[in-house]
């Protein structure tokens, strides 16, 4: 087994148990259905409808009268590579046995590049592993004040950071994976198949740093941001613009659409553009609850996360010889 894949299977355990597309509830994705079923109480507000908010807090109360167990105090807490708030990581070093410098996997969080954060990781089990791990924030489309991409070229910027460290942190720069849901799937895989962002001859030694990575992980990860792609991959013409997509590319009327500006910046954003035959990244996605027919009545959140745009990354991967495996783990046998 590679050392790409070593990673992705440990990676794996947590994408598939994590939600992360905080657009969710019981009106599009089983999971959220099955638990009000179970835990009518859940629904706080009475509305017929469980949101990831309600479900937070269901569980918070639930847990009151439970044991805590104190989870790992990060290493560095808070760490910057930017001057805005949201520009810091979290980072758990683990302990080499050999004394050898360790793999690192970086949790990017979801949320629709409009909310989330790196608080919602756990990093216990890959320290136990013996890898050492980080939890990203990045600055949100704030309304379009940071759209595309913004998100993108945080989440670059810190790990060059953490690679600038790696050295001092006893960490292998060249044994990185990212993983993540929704938006931070995207994240990951952009960076996986985008062009290496490093400036060799910057002044700053960060900008120095590459930014390519061994592997990502995904839950229920999108390929394409390009609303034009989703319409066909569909074949939808008239399919629900996501509104998330409205401020990550800043878009200020119907007219902004059709416009160059957007148009172009929609292939860009899009981890799918970038691949091509010189990509060494091993990818891993998971899919939950979401593989159903859409038409143009389907909810956003439904086919934001719809299993299809996975395969239609293994599809050209597997043209390509490179290593993707796409798993619907609602999927009957």
């Amino acid at each position: 087994m590679t050392t790409s894949s070593r990673i992705l299977c440990l990676l794996t355990t947590f994408v598939a148990a994590s939600a992360f597309a905080q657009e969710l509830t019981s009106e599009n994705d089983e999971r959220f259905k099955k638990f009000l079923e179970r835990f009518p109480k859940s629904d706080l507000n009475k509305d017929g409808v469980l949101t990831r908010d309600e479900v937070r807090k269901f569980n918070q109360e639930r847990r009151k009268n439970q044991p805590t167990r104190e989870r790992p105090v990060p290493t560095h807490a808070d760490y910057k590579y930017g001057q805005h708030k949201l520009q810091a990581f979290d980072i758990w070093l683990a302990k080499s046995k050999d004394g050898k410098p360790t793999p690192l996997a970086i949790y990017i969080h979801g949320g629709g590049f409009r909310g989330g954060d790196k608080r919602g990781a756990s990093s216990q089990r890959f320290l136990d592993a013996g890898i050492s791990f980080a939890s990203m924030n990045y600055r949100l489309t704030n309304g379009g004040e940071f759209p595309y991409p913004v998100a993108m070229h945080d989440s670059a910027r810190g790990l060059q950071t953490i690679r600038n460290n790696a050295k001092k942190w006893n960490i292998d720069a060249k044994r990185v994976a990212c993983f993540g849901g929704s938006a931070g799937a995207g994240i990951s895989l952009w960076l996986a198949f985008h062009d290496d962002l490093a400036k060799p001859d910057s002044d700053d030694p960060i900008a120095r740093e590459w930014t390519r990575i061994l592997a990502a992980a995904t839950s229920g990860g999108q390929s394409t941001y390009d609303m034009r792609t989703f319409r066909k991959w569909f074949g939808v013409p008239n399919l629900k613009l996501h509104p998330a997509l409205v401020d990550f590319y800043a878009v200020k009327g119907k007219k902004d659409w059709e416009s160059e500006r957007v148009l172009s910046l929609m292939k860009d954003a899009s981890p799918i553009t970038h691949l091509d035959k010189s990509d060494k990244a091993s990818v891993f996605m998971t899919y939950s609850g979401t593989n159903t027919p859409v038409d143009e009545n389907t909810s956003e959140g439904n086919w934001v996360h719809h299993v299809l745009l996975g395969l239609k990354l293994k599809e050209a991967m597997d043209k390509l010889g490179l290593e993707c495996t796409v798993v619907d783990r609602k999927k009957k046998s």
